[in-house]
């Protein structure tokens, strides 16, 4: 599927549930729900979001210091 008519196909689905909708809509929970199923955040910025640098992803996401929580659940998960 082209970019296009994927951005097509979003755009239907919205008008049959009443929303106007945009693929760009759907960056932030699709790279946050991969981020919080366990997908390392390397791939969220690079792949998911083509983000250039860490930074940019863990501030898009909320996610200040991603090392720190990775320390936390491995000592108390």
């Amino acid at each position: 599927m082209s970019y296009t008519s994927a951005g097509e196909a979003v755009k239907k689905a919205g008008k049959v549930v009443g929303i106007q909708l945009r693929s760009h809509d759907l960056r932030r929970p699709a790279a946050t729900y991969a981020s919080r199923s366990g997908v390392p955040i390397e791939i969220v910025s690079n792949v998911i979001l083509r983000h250039s640098n860490l930074p940019t992803t863990q501030r898009y996401l909320g996610t200040v210091d991603v090392e720190a929580m990775r320390w936390i659940d491995n000592l108390y998960g």
